[in-house]
């Protein structure tokens, strides 16, 4: 049943392809790509490519996969698709670096007016936020862009460690969350050059991220010492972004509705 269901899922996805997009010309009896032309562009033989056309040959290996999904010019969603049709498993993450979010997303965080938000990256770099962040937690629109990460400013900026309830304890958590974010996105080599600043420029880095422990972020609580607000209790969530395994959404949700108010207040002000 996978293997003709996969079967189904090539022969569609090649017939919808022009071939003019990809230089081919001339008249042709059926729509899309000849097999022969996926098989050249995928560099795999014309015959295997045939026969997972044809449900046959057994299961194919996901070299060959992702060779067929770039010939075909597959989008992400199709990709794994793919996958899931001729492995029974989505691919190994890809991560790919983030320069900021949809504007739909954006316009989501702007309508939470009483809780802080923000999008980050499987690197922890801060991509998108709200107002109540930038009221709540950090002002990152005067940050330069390489400073908008969450590692560095925790344990490089004094006056946000001073804020912490109990930093030990939030940064023991975030390095734990940040390695697992990265494993779990493929970036594990492109973290390498953070944690190396990281390691040199604080001990307490360093030390933590030598535990190797690892740590799945959901849900949780922190309380922070606000210049405004006084000592503050907030709930947090973390949400996954749909189809961005690399864009992680936090929300951050005031405990007491006075303080959810005031941070309100606060947020109209600016406006």
């Amino acid at each position: 049943m996978a293997a003709s269901t996969l079967a189904i899922f090539l022969r569609d996805r090649r017939t919808r392809l022009d071939p003019a997009t990809f230089g081919l010309s001339g008249r042709r009896r059926t729509p899309g790509l000849r097999r022969e032309e996926v098989a050249q562009r995928a560099n795999i033989s014309p015959t295997w490519y045939t026969w997972l056309e044809q449900g046959r040959g057994g299961a194919p290996s996901a070299d060959v996969l992702n060779r067929i999904a770039r010939a075909m010019l597959l989008t992400e969603a199709e990709r794994e698709h793919l996958f899931m049709l001729g492995l029974g498993r989505p691919p190994e993450a890809r991560y790919t670096s983030v320069d900021g979010v949809s504007p739909r997303l954006q316009r989501f965080l702007d309508r939470l007016d009483t809780c802080p938000a923000i999008v980050k990256t499987v690197t922890w770099d801060v991509v998108a936020w709200n107002c109540a962040a930038t009221i709540v937690l950090s002002d990152y629109g005067k940050l330069p862009p390489g400073e908008r990460n969450m590692l560095r400013y925790l344990f490089r900026n004094p006056e946000l460690r001073a804020k912490q309830h109990d930093w030990e304890a939030i940064a023991r958590f975030s390095i734990a969350a940040f390695r697992a974010d990265a494993a779990r996105a493929g970036a594990v080599s492109q973290i390498g050059e953070l944690v190396e600043e990281l390691s040199e420029a604080s001990a307490d880095f360093r030390r933590i991220w030598a535990e190797n422990e690892i740590s799945a972020p959901g849900e949780g609580a922190k309380r922070l010492a606000h210049p405004l607000l006084g000592t503050i209790d907030l709930e947090y969530s973390a949400f996954a972004v749909d189809g961005r395994v690399d864009l992680n959404l936090m929300v951050y949700t005031p405990v007491d509705p006075d303080v959810a108010e005031r941070i309100r207040e606060l947020v109209q002000d600016r406006r």
